[in-house]
């Protein structure tokens, strides 16, 4: 977009100033800096209420180029707190696309900044890690905003699901389905609950802190633990209700937040990483097959490498190829899996959707 906007200022925790031009809502918005390293699919990015209470760069050098479109979502408003971007396009190219997203970020109320160096900005996170920060395009005196970040709670204990999550029960598919599946909303995408109705599943999903006894009511082929944001450890609503789901020996699939919960309810701690993983091109291997996966991923809190080795209950089944992190695990003796990343991958690679067929295959269903 041409450099005619008014100015906006972008501080960082560690006192580190940027100085660009306005973009979307005029104001001032704050959470936690995080970067994603994919080229396409920002829309749908941010639609993912994973990114809720995020500010979030991303690495593309031009982000807007074809437009967004009403379908193109995860959820049903955009979830991220404010947005940063090298070149953030008003002009788009796609014909199919409803509008530009400069009117997508107005009509969502999200404070963005243009004209920033993300890439020396991502290599600046990568090495402190990730901070909170403060975006402004009302404000330009430095040390009100100062005192203004300084409110910003850390994302370390943060509990955000119940923020997110679904108010009511509700319900897709074919209600005569033979395979049902309760899914646990922590801040699902709605791409996650499409791979499993494509697949033959009625699946019905439960606000955040739904207890177990009503999810059981719904009489379910299996369980389904979403993925979502802030710090599983300060969820110990979540925590105990995957204990009480995982007394039913009842086939459970869990995805990044989930996949966390269902570590902490086996007692394997959980960790707040450096700086995440957000993209569409980390590189997972399957240790059961011996076969590597390009994945989607989107998490700052990871499960404890040593702990789950050490665990009598859990194995590991997939690592990051990268730096060795806890990718995906089972439960010993039980039909209950979990992994970090999104096989639903939207926007992303298709490699790891045979996740979706094993859960179901668990269920009875034939592919």
């Amino acid at each position: 977009m041409e450099q005619t906007q008014q100015p906006a200022i972008l501080l960082l925790e560690d006192g580190t100033i940027c100085k660009g031009f306005a973009f979307g809502t005029i104001g001032t918005t704050g959470g936690e800096i995080c970067f994603n390293t994919g080229m396409t699919g920002y829309q749908e990015v941010f639609t993912d209420p994973s990114y809720f209470g995020q500010v979030l760069i991303m690495n593309a050098v031009h982000v807007g180029n074809y437009g967004v479109r009403d379908e193109d979502v995860e959820s049903d408003a955009v979830k991220i707190r404010g947005l940063i971007g090298r070149n953030l396009e008003d002009q788009y190219s796609r014909k199919m696309a409803d509008g530009s997203l400069d009117e997508y970020l107005k009509k969502n109320n999200i404070v963005a900044i243009e004209g920033v160096d993300t890439r020396s900005l991502v290599a600046h996170i990568r090495t402190k890690g990730a901070m909170n920060c403060i975006i402004s395009s009302a404000i330009t005196d430095v040390e009100i905003l100062k005192k203004e970040l300084s409110k910003i709670p850390s994302m370390a204990g943060l509990e955000l699901a119940s923020q997110v999550t679904t108010e009511k029960e509700y319900a897709i598919g074919n209600p005569d389905a033979a395979i049902k599946v309760a899914v646990l909303d922590f801040g699902c995408k709605q791409h996650i609950l499409k791979c499993m109705t494509d697949r033959g599943a009625y699946v019905k999903v439960f606000p955040a802190k739904t207890p177990a006894s009503r999810l059981r009511e719904f009489d379910p082929s299996g369980y389904f633990i979403s993925n979502g944001p802030g710090d599983p450890s300060s969820m110990d609503y979540a925590i105990a209700t995957v204990k009480e789901i995982l007394q039913e020996n009842k086939p459970t699939f869990g995805i990044c937040l989930g996949h966390q919960l269902l570590a902490l309810a086996n007692g394997v701690p959980t960790f707040k990483m450096h700086h995440g993983h957000r993209g569409l091109n980390h590189p997972v291997m399957n240790l059961q097959t011996g076969k590597s996966e390009i994945t989607t991923q989107n998490h700052g809190f990871g499960v404890d490498p040593e702990a789950v080795r050490n665990s009598p209950t859990i194995e590991i089944t997939h690592v990051n190829l990268n730096d060795k992190s806890i990718e995906g695990i089972r439960v010993k003796g039980k039909p209950v899996f979990s992994v970090q990343y999104h096989p639903e991958a939207t926007p992303g690679p298709h490699d790891s959707r045979y996740l979706f067929d094993d859960f179901l295959s668990l269920m009875g269903v034939q592919h």
